[in-house]
């Protein structure tokens, strides 16, 4: 297990809001207010489909890779000096569609997760080519291992293969599945002794379904650091490299974890 206690905190803002119903000029405006009152994060984190509610028009609504909500997502980590990431319906260029995380950096680089767990029940299966590969992402020496809304359910795609720092869970989940965001959010971070952020949106989309929020940060306990229950807004919360480092000294039930592979 890798030395923490050295480690910088890292300061996290979740953007919790309504979306405008496939309307990308709209989102991205009231993010660019809503984004003034995330200054002095390290990491701004925006809802799944952030431009778009979830939808399963993938064809209608797909932007190509480099396209315009990567090229605003990278100027806004410029402006504000902090990593902004969220997922976008993107065309990749074999010519799939995929629900995919970007990580825009203040450096100009800009990274990606695709969702490898697509949800079914409404058919993203159908609309959306699933990701392959699990990702890493570094800040300021933070390990940060990004997933998007259903991936939550899955505990062996979330597993702590890498010495994940921060679990972030991006998403669109629905209040009346309210109570299994807030119960599997806590598992997730006592199994993998790790902090977990996760943001969520409110309001209702296009379709009818309702979200109630409940965007939050958890320590490597399961505590809430901070809950958006159903407001709208910035929440802004500061995670301890130390007091991890502290924790998984005294309690490593990581060196009693099973080996595995994924297929």
């Amino acid at each position: 297990m890798r030395d923490l206690s050295a480690l910088p905190d890292l300061n996290l803002a979740l953007v919790q809001t309504a979306l405008a119903w496939h309307d990308r000029a709209s989102n991205l405006a009231q993010f660019d207010s809503l984004l003034e009152d995330a200054r002095g994060a390290d990491l701004i984190v925006l809802p799944e489909m952030f431009t778009t509610g979830f939808s399963m028009e993938s064809a209608e609504l797909a932007e190509p890779e480099q396209g315009p909500t990567s090229v605003w997502m990278l100027r806004k980590a410029a402006q504000l000096g902090a990593v902004v990431t969220g997922s976008v319906i993107i065309q990749a260029a074999d010519g799939s569609y995929r629900n995919r995380l970007l990580w825009a950096t203040p450096e100009g680089e800009l990274r990606h997760y695709d969702k490898r767990h697509l949800f079914r029940m409404v058919g993203e299966h159908h609309h959306y080519a699933a990701g392959a590969q699990r990702a890493v992402f570094e800040l300021k020496g933070w390990r940060v291992r990004p997933l998007i809304c259903y991936d939550l359910r899955f505990p062996v795609w979330s597993r702590d293969s890498e010495n994940t720092d921060l679990l972030l869970y991006t998403a669109n989940w629905p209040g009346s599945r309210r109570q299994h965001w807030n119960r599997l959010l806590p598992a997730r971070a006592i199994e993998n002794l790790c902090y977990v952020a996760a943001v969520n949106r409110v309001g209702t989309d296009g379709k009818g379904f309702a979200y109630t929020g409940d965007s939050q940060a958890l320590d490597f306990q399961g505590e809430a650091l901070i809950c958006a229950c159903d407001a709208d807004g910035v929440f802004k919360v500061r995670l301890s490299a130390a007091e991890l480092a502290a924790y998984r000294s005294r309690f490593p039930a990581y060196l009693d974890a099973d080996p595995f592979e994924l297929g």
